[in-house]
């Protein structure tokens, strides 16, 4: 029976991959890889030899009728990103979208991604939260401050680290150099690190210590009057 299959992948420790992944990836008729390179390593540790195709984002549009067809016709496909759970801010969005316009059923795994174990260890009220993921570069950033400086709802956002120290100097133009927020790099990797603190304390932080890896920032939201 055709189904698509989500399924996440390590953010870091290969241990973090569950029984049921690896069972999926090997029964389906093809696996979509964001970078066949790098999931090529993965299907290598865990003996997994079926065929991969490349998804990404800038083939996904030419991709999906092609695949739409596969799906019509019977086969099992199983999408994955190079890290985490597919479709968080990585290609997947428009073959699920497709997919259910087109009835077919998609089901997705349960397993890694990198914002909720942040979100956990930064101390930060968790009952309630927005997930803003990768800012606008340019146009549109001002906005989304001004926006966010009324969010009283603790905040999740992804930075790349060469552009960490500016991304704090920013908070502090909009949300103050009090504001509480923690910086979660390397998520389950060994030299996994939680920064917590200030906005002035934790940009103080890397700049003396410049940034690498993965990196999540948790913003404490609008405190209220």
């Amino acid at each position: 029976m055709s189904k698509l299959y989500i399924v996440p992948t390590p953010i870091g420790n290969l241990e973090d991959m569950t029984i049921r992944a690896i069972r999926i990836l090997k029964e389906v008729d093809l696996i979509l890889a964001e970078d066949t390179r790098t999931s090529g390593k993965l299907l290598k540790h865990f003996e997994i030899v079926t065929h991969m195709h490349s998804h990404h984002m800038h083939n996904e549009h030419k991709t999906i009728e092609n695949l739409i067809s596969r799906l019509k016709a019977g086969e099992t496909i199983a999408l994955i990103s190079d890290a985490g759970t597919p479709a968080i801010s990585d290609p997947g969005f428009l073959l699920t979208r497709a997919c259910v316009e087109h009835g077919i059923n998609v089901e997705c795994l349960p397993g890694a991604t990198a914002f909720v174990p942040a979100l956990v260890n930064s101390g930060l009220p968790n009952d309630k939260f927005v997930f803003e993921g990768f800012l606008p570069d340019k146009k549109g950033k001002q906005t989304r401050y001004l926006v966010l400086t009324e969010e009283t709802r603790t905040m999740i956002l992804y930075v790349s680290p060469h552009k960490l120290l500016k991304t704090l100097t920013e908070f502090i133009t909009y949300f103050g150099e009090d504001r509480p927020i923690c910086v979660s790099r390397e998520l389950s990797k060994l030299h996994e690190e939680n920064i917590r603190g200030t906005v002035r304390e934790v940009l103080t932080h890397f700049e003396n210590k410049p940034p690498k890896g993965e990196i999540v920032v948790i913003v404490g939201g609008k405190p209220s009057k």
